[in-house]
């Protein structure tokens, strides 16, 4: 199944940038390859196409390639890792072969514990594991399902 990471920053002010995207995508892609199991799995990052009727690139994009039902968890767990130790809001977008996207951001796991955080990793695995069809509930926290959940979003 191959995959496409995409990454959203915005600065500790709030404000974000398309450089600001890139070099956090880089630097996602760095934390992945520093996962042996995930390291031959990475391609190279690329401009994504516009949508039709768009000008221009819409950002970057890093695909990668999983086998089914495979790495799944190891790459929640990088995912979720990833988003705790940035500064700012950090949100990743992972996209599907069928277009569903699955979206973590670092303002819902910042603070999570240890087993939170797996939890939320398993779920992402879950997601990804049956093709985006499975809804990532809420973190713990917040103890209700944000409308973003329903959707795939963490």
């Amino acid at each position: 199944m191959q995959l496409a990471l995409s990454v959203t920053s915005s600065d500790l002010d709030g404000t974000g940038s398309q450089t600001a995207s890139t070099a956090a995508l880089a630097d996602l892609r760095r934390w992945l390859q520093r996962h042996p199991e995930l390291r031959d799995r990475l391609g190279r990052m690329h401009s994504a196409e516009p949508a039709a009727g768009e000008m221009g690139a819409v950002g970057e994009l890093l695909p990668v390639l999983l086998a089914p039902g495979g790495l799944t968890a190891a790459l929640g767990a990088a995912l979720v890792a990833w988003l705790q130790n940035r500064r700012g809001n950090q949100t990743v977008t992972v996209t599907l072969p069928d277009s569903t996207q699955i979206t973590v951001s670092s303002e819902n796991v910042c603070g999570l514990s240890a087993q939170d955080a797996g939890d939320v990793a398993r779920q992402i695995a879950a997601a990804l594991h049956n093709g985006g069809s499975q809804a990532i509930p809420a973190p713990p926290e917040t103890g209700q399902q944000s409308p973003e959940a329903a959707q795939g979003t963490v």
